[in-house]
């Protein structure tokens, strides 16, 4: 009887693993990869993997420059924007708001308050409300001329519902016809998200006002009227190697006199002048009628942070005309001289000797010692025949005077099409130092275009993936967008940007900032509020391959074919000479673990130990958060028993590793 029923259990068996063959089963068996790290493919450049800052989603005003005042100047269109009188009603000329142009073009607008019939104040929203700690130092100032004395200003932090968390008193008694600064200091008692800023004028006396401010103290570096420390300090620890700045379309602009120019951007902060955001009016559906460019943050901040990072700096300048989806305006070519000069001139702020006109206003600014430029990008995603001819004349006079510089040019809005062919087969024929390429698309076209560059010419223009992101299903938005499906298809393409480090020489996620409550576009590599901020998934994959960047590409293949796919799998391997390491990037993006035999070709011999760095997930709709910033990020686990030729790794379902270790 038992006989009987072992024999029908053998049987039933013997049919149901073949069908089971194709899914569970043949998952847990063994793949082979060979790695061969004695010969050195190619170099990876030092400045490989970096950032693209855009002032979008209130990246900057609002963002990363952490003035707290919005509208500070009066110059928005509406010139009171952000700002509340706190009387119900308000006696005839009480508060105007004055305009000078003639007298100064840059800054034209500010206020005169006079409190004859009686005490009255203003109250700032801020941007989305102001963000403040418990504890902290906040710094007042503003710009003043007193016509009458007799006015007391009291400031207050409120909290949404009028609470006092931070007060001070001052009272200006200069008068005269000239401008004068005053600034104060105080502390705020309580931490609120939300807060507004309360200016209340107390007594009888007339006063002008402008540049209105007020900065944390706790700014990066604890520079006065600086940037955001917690957004600058993700950017840190990434290790870019670049940044690309300001732009984007903003570069552009909607029409020419919209575009950005960073001669505007430099000098006192009063002096800069404001500039509706192009983002402002381009989405229906995210309206942002408050965004504006204050540049705080302009070219010499940008310069000064590529610096504290460790980064080489990447401007990038408008080529003459302005974004072909708003407007398409091009500056007519016999007009083009003022735009090539700026990038001329660009070049001498960046790099010129003390002595030189521009060198001496860099130095004038607080930096004597050149910035070292070497290399811009001349227009952003410019495109056509019309970009063609503004950009020869460009690449003619930066080339004559400084024939080092490196100059990367628009391959267009897509990765491919008519629009890309000309582009790419002209400036190819044209010998362009870089090429930009920018691509918003699927996970699919991702996983399906990680091969992309594999037979690209290896000699010739090389490629710089300006702009890219996995854009998931168009039913998620926001920071649902910003999930572990665009991260872990983009780490898989990437592996093949590495692969061919010597055609990919550069490469920057976008955007890189979204604030929370303002934001227009999505995904977005860290999220932020008004106190916090924190990475996405991609966030963490880019800062995983931007710390182990190694210094040379070597073979890493399965049946003697690049790991494109096949089984799920997508990798690539460099070793760090500086450091004698092996180094593994490798996606798993099936739903099944794989177990790897890694084996060493060559004479090159492991150590017996290293580690792995694991991102994954069970869910692609997995994201981080305010709450739980952490959700998805990489775990360190230490790899030991490794032999000197050979290893095996279980890597689990979705999931992106980077493998290190040590070389006998």
């Amino acid at each position: 009887m038992k006989s009987t029923l072992v024999k029908k259990i053998l049987l039933f068996l013997m049919v149901l693993i073949p069908l089971f063959s194709g899914t569970k089963l043949y998952a847990q068996q063994s793949k082979t990869i060979q790695i061969n790290a004695d010969k050195l493919l190619t170099k990876i450049q030092p400045d490989m993997w970096g950032v693209f800052f855009e002032d979008i989603n209130f990246g900057a005003d609002g963002g990363i420059y952490a003035e707290l005042i919005k509208n500070r100047s009066f110059e928005f269109a509406k010139p009171l924007m952000g700002w509340t009188i706190q009387r119900k009603k308000v006696n005839e000329g009480e508060l105007v708001v004055v305009n000078r142009k003639e007298e100064n073009i840059a800054n034209p607008r500010y206020i005169k308050v006079n409190t004859a019939l009686g005490d009255f104040g203003i109250t700032n929203e801020g941007f989305r409300g102001i963000g403040i700690k418990k504890g902290l130092r906040y710094d007042f100032s503003m710009m003043y001329s007193i016509v009458q004395k007799g006015i007391t200003i009291h400031l207050r932090l409120l909290t949404p519902d009028d609470k006092v968390i931070g007060e001070a008193k001052l009272i200006p008694e200069e008068t005269g016809v000239a401008w004068k600064k005053k600034t104060f200091s105080f502390t705020a008692v309580e931490t609120e998200p939300k807060a507004k800023f309360s200016i209340t004028f107390e007594g009888k006396g007339e006063i002008l006002l402008d540049m209105i401010s007020l900065f944390p103290s706790d700014t990066w570096k604890s520079r006065p009227q600086g940037l955001r420390a917690d957004m600058v300090q993700k950017l840190a620890d990434m290790k870019p190697g670049f940044i690309r700045f300001p732009g984007g379309c903003i570069v552009e602009g909607m029409d020419l006199a919209n575009r950005y120019q960073w001669k505007k951007t430099i000098g006192p902060i009063e002096n800069r002048q404001l500039l509706m955001n192009r983002w402002n009016v381009e989405f229906a559906h995210k309206p942002a009628p408050d965004y504006y460019q204050s540049f705080g943050l302009g070219f010499f901040e940008y310069f000064q942070l590529a610096e504290d990072i460790g980064s080489e700096a990447l401007p990038i300048l408008n080529c003459g005309m302005a974004c072909q989806y708003n407007t398409a305006e091009v500056v007519s070519l016999d007009e083009l001289e003022p735009y090539v000069q700026d990038a001329l001139d660009l070049i001498e702020f960046a790099n010129g000797d003390i002595n030189t006109n521009w060198g001496r206003k860099r130095a004038e600014l607080g930096h004597p010692k050149p910035f070292n430029l070497k290399m811009m990008g001349i227009g952003n995603e410019n495109w056509g025949p019309q970009y063609l001819e503004r950009l020869a004349i460009f690449t003619k006079a930066i080339k004559e005077k400084y024939p080092l510089i490196k100059l990367i040019n628009s391959s267009g809005t897509d990765p491919e099409g008519e629009r890309f062919d000309l582009l790419n087969t002209s400036l190819r024929n044209e010998k362009a130092d870089l090429i930009d390429e920018h691509y918003y698309r699927p996970a699919e076209w991702f996983l399906k275009n990680a091969g992309r560059y594999d037979n690209y010419p290896r000699n010739g223009s090389k490629v710089f993936v300006g702009e890219y992101a996995v854009h998931a299903d168009k039913s998620l938005t926001g920071k649902d967008k910003s999930n572990w499906q665009s991260a872990l298809a983009s780490a898989s393409m990437m592996t093949g940007f590495e692969r061919n480090a010597d055609v990919v020489q550069m490469a920057s996620y976008a955007p890189l900032f979204a604030h929370i409550d303002a934001w227009q576009w999505a995904p977005d590599m860290i999220w932020v509020d008004n106190l916090t901020s924190y990475g996405t998934p991609d966030y963490h994959v880019q800062k995983l391959f931007s710390t182990n960047k190694g210094t040379d590409v070597v073979s890493i293949k399965s049946d003697n074919q690049n790991l494109i796919g096949q089984d799920g799998l997508y990798a690539s391997a460099v070793i760090d000479s500086k450091t004698n390491e092996l180094i593994i990037k490798i996606t798993n993006v099936s739903e099944a673990v794989k177990n790897i035999n890694f084996n060493m070709e060559g004479q090159k011999k492991l150590k017996a130990s290293g580690y792995i760095d694991e991102l994954e997930s069970t869910k692609l709709s997995m994201i981080n958060s305010f709450d739980n910033p952490n959700k998805v990020s990489p775990k360190r686990i230490k790899l030991n028993n490794i032999k000197k030729t050979q290893f095996n790794l279980s890597l689990k379902a979705n999931s992106f590793n980077v493998i290190r270790i040590p070389f006998s």
